[in-house]
């Protein structure tokens, strides 16, 4: 019942927000012909933001003298927001001052979601590059302590030379986290690289070609796609860890490969159609008269002008394929031990979510993993909408 009376209580807000905006401005035409969901819109943001506060301001402890999880949780999330927001404005800030003319020129027209996204992405690179340096401990070394707590307090279960403690069978969990990035994003990345070449060359090769080429390709298509791609790669690789055996590494290979060639198809569609709407362009004419041969109208002629929705697809590919990659590794048949990834932490640590009323920092480190899979994500996607609509042309 509380809930039909607070939706109630925010529609009448939202009636009384605009019924006073219009008296209070003398009818002005903005809150005049303000539509009644838009009223309700700011109503219920300011309800949000003040029920934020609110709660922001419940006290950490509860009165059984337990910690409260979601208190904690909410602020390090809201803390986390705000030093990322203010970072991503000083990075913005300090592009536009800093550097080429061309790269200035870029910082001043970019948003400062984007500015987060590109932070977020050089971070996570830095990670990844200097991940021996950065990391304490080795990915695979095993130390005599499992299950140690985080926080480094002895008193508590923890070990001051294990930050964030260790897991099941002893291994560093902060080296294993920097190390996901390495693994995790540098395994996507390259996968995704191959599934660009792949599905971009044939995707090109079609609509240069045509004719039966493109047909037999298309229809070969078609049918993959006809296939949910994630059940698709898990049953994949599960006939793959049979060819494997007990060579571990040799089913990380099987993976890149097989979720590059499924993910190929989505961007055979792309280069495909943007390459058929290059070929009819009198240029393409003009230089199959002079002679030239086939790679340089792939090359020369059509990469060039398809390069701005092949960026943006790579984006949008990075994200699935990093998403795909960490359910298989959650599944168990992604990434394979001594490697350390994000999604074999989250299912292998999820236990740890039982000790939230104990240690919110205990229950935090699943969420941790799993968090660096949702930053990385969202950060691409910020990045892809600003280069979408840079070529597309439109203004904020």
């Amino acid at each position: 019942m509380w809930i039909l009376a607070a939706l109630a209580a925010l529609l009448a807000g939202g009636w009384l927000f605009r019924f006073v905006a219009q008296k209070i401005t003398g009818n002005r035409p903005y809150f005049r012909d303000m539509p009644f969901a838009v009223a309700f819109g700011y109503v219920l943001a300011a309800s949000a933001l003040a029920l934020a506060v609110w709660y922001y301001f419940q006290p950490v402890m509860t009165e059984a003298g337990t910690p409260d999880a979601g208190v904690t949780f909410f602020r390090w999330a809201l803390h986390g927001f705000v030093i990322f927001a203010l970072a991503a404005w000083l990075f913005r800030l300090a592009g536009r001052h800093v550097g080429t003319g061309g790269s200035r020129k870029l910082f001043r027209d970019m948003s400062l979601t984007a500015a987060f996204g590109v932070l977020v992405i050089l971070l996570y690179a830095f990670t990844a590059i200097f991940a021996a340096w950065l990391a304490p401990y080795g990915q695979e070394a095993v130390f005599d302590q499992v299950n140690a707590l985080p926080g480094g307090d002895a008193a508590n279960g923890g070990n001051p030379d294990h930050l964030l403690g260790t897991d099941q069978i002893g291994r560093d969990l902060l080296s294993r986290l920097i190390y996901g990035a390495q693994n995790t994003v540098g395994i996507a990345f390259a996968t995704t690289c191959i599934a660009f070449l792949l599905g971009g060359s044939l995707g090109f090769l079609a609509a240069t070609l045509q004719g039966w080429f493109d047909n037999i390709l298309s229809r070969a298509v078609d049918v993959l796609m006809a296939i949910p791609s994630l059940i698709f790669a898990l049953l994949l690789m599960t006939i793959a860890s049979a060819w494997a055996g007990s060579q571990q590494w040799l089913l990380t290979v099987y993976m890149v490969f097989i979720i590059a060639v499924i993910d190929s198809t989505r961007v055979f569609r792309l280069a495909r159609a943007v390459g058929m709407n290059i070929v009819v362009m009198d240029y393409i004419e003009a230089a199959k008269l002079r002679g030239e041969g086939l790679g340089y109208l792939i090359f020369r002629e059509i990469l060039p002008n398809a390069t701005a929705p092949l960026l943006a697809e790579f984006g949008l590919r990075f994200c699935f394929v990093f998403l795909t990659i960490a359910a298989l590794s959650f599944l168990g048949v992604g990434i394979q031990p001594p490697l350390a990834d994000w999604g074999t932490m989250v299912r292998d640590l999820a236990q740890f979510i039982n000790f939230a009323a104990f240690s919110p920092l205990t229950a935090a480190l699943p969420i941790m993993a799993a968090g660096a899979i949702a930053l990385l994500t969202v950060a691409v996607n910020f990045v892809v909408d600003w280069m979408l609509q840079r070529s597309s042309g439109l203004k904020e």
